[in-house]
C-alpha cells in the first residue's frame, strides 16, 4: 500500500488502444500522487508456467493494456503532462518471447520461442539465464502516454507524439517525463512494465513483468511540445558497465538495415562463443543489448552499433 498515494488504480481499470471517448478511471489535480496496478503486456494470458503453445494461442486484441485514463485537472491542448516516476514494486516473474512475425528479425525468426523469468522482487538481483548468464535488472515502464486527438480507437503498439509504446529502458525510477496534451484532460495511461530491456527492444519482447507503478502527475501550461522529453537522475547504464561490452557493427546506406546487421552478427557472435540456438541468442539481446546509431554523417554509409554487456556472463 503506497501511503503517500492520493489514487490507486487496479488492475480492473485498463483499456487497449488510445481512445479520448473513454471514461476516465479517475480525475486529479495538479500534483496528485497515484499507484498504479499494472498487468504484463500479455494481459494475464501468459504466466509463470506458460508454455510455447500459450504464445501461438495468444489474442492480439488483448496486448499492451494500459492503466487509466488518468484526466488531469486543467489540462488543455498545448500543455505538458509532467510525469515524475517516484517507485516500482515488482513481481518477481517475466517472460521474453518471439512472437512470430513481431520484431527486428521477424523474417529469420518465424518460430515462436518463450523464456520465463524469475528475479527477487525486494533486491532486483540480476536473473538468471538458464546455466550460462544473468541478466541485470531495471525496472521501467514500456507504455506511458496521452490520448491522442484523433477520435477513434488507435492501436497501442506503435509510439506516438503524445507518448505510448515508447519501450525507452530510462523512464525508470526517478526519471521526469514530459508528454504533449492534446485532449483536455490529457487523460494519461500507463502500462507495458518491463523487469529489464536492452534498448531496441529487438525480438519485440523485453522481460515483460507485471508490477505496481507509483507516479506524481502535475501539469506545465502552454509549454507546446512537440514530442516527448525526459530528465534521468543519474547514470543509465551502471548496472551493465561493469565489465564492458562485446560490440558488433552493420554499415550501409539504410540504417534500419544496418541494424538488422549489427544484431544479426551478435546473434552469430553468442552462437558461436557460447554454443547457444540463434533463438535463445535473440531473446537474450532484447533484454540487454543496446543498439546505437554510432555515426550517421558520413554518407552515403552509416554505421549502427550493438552493444552486448559483458557482466551477462561474467
Amino acid at each position: 500500500m503506497c501511503q503517500a498515494c492520493n489514487y490507486t488504480i487496479h488492475h480492473a481499470q485498463h483499456h487497449f488502444g488510445w481512445d479520448n471517448s473513454i471514461v476516465p478511471a479517475e480525475r486529479v489535480t495538479p500534483g496528485s500522487t497515484i499507484l498504479f496496478h499494472c498487468a504484463d503486456s500479455s494481459a494475464g494470458q501468459l504466466g509463470p508456467s506458460s508454455t510455447v503453445q500459450d504464445i501461438v494461442d495468444l489474442d492480439f486484441g488483448k496486448i499492451n493494456p494500459v492503466s487509466g485514463p488518468i484526466y488531469m485537472e486543467g489540462a488543455e491542448p498545448g500543455d505538458s503532462l509532467k510525469v515524475t516516476i517516484d517507485s516500482f514494486a515488482p513481481s518477481g516473474w517475466g517472460w521474453t518471447a518471439n512472437i512470430p512475425g513481431f520484431g527486428l528479425l521477424a523474417d529469420q525468426f518465424t518460430d515462436p520461442a518463450l523464456t520465463l523469468w524469475k528475479y527477487d522482487p525486494e533486491t532486483l538481483a540480476p536473473s538468471l539465464w538458464g546455466d550460462q548468464g544473468q541478466v541485470p535488472l531495471k525496472p521501467f515502464c514500456g507504455t506511458i502516454g496521452n490520448a491522442l486527438a484523433e477520435p477513434g480507437q488507435h492501436s497501442i503498439v506503435p509510439p506516438r507524439r503524445v507518448g505510448g509504446n515508447l519501450d525507452i529502458r530510462d523512464l525508470a525510477a526517478g526519471t521526469v517525463l514530459y508528454l504533449p496534451v492534446e485532449v483536455a484532460g490529457a487523460l494519461f495511461s500507463v502500462g507495458d512494465t518491463h523487469a529489464a530491456q536492452g534498448d531496441g527492444e529487438v525480438c519485440g519482447t523485453a522481460i515483460e513483468s507485471p508490477m505496481d507503478v507509483v507516479l506524481t502527475l502535475d501539469l506545465v501550461k502552454g509549454e507546446n511540445l512537440k514530442f516527448p522529453r525526459f530528465t534521468t537522475p543519474g547514470p543509465v547504464t551502471q548496472h551493465f558497465d561493469t565489465k564492458g561490452y562485446e560490440v558488433t557493427t552493420g554499415i550501409g546506406d539504410n540504417l534500419m538495415q544496418a541494424a538488422r546487421d549489427a544484431v544479426s552478427g551478435m546473434i552469430d557472435l553468442l552462437c558461436k562463443q557460447r554454443g547457444m540456438a540463434a533463438v535463445d541468442a535473440y531473446m537474450l539481446v532484447s533484454t540487454c543489448g543496446d543498439l546505437r546509431i554510432s555515426e550517421i554523417v558520413d554518407m552515403p554509409n552509416w554505421v549502427v552499433s550493438f552493444y552486448f554487456p559483458r557482466v551477462v556472463f561474467e
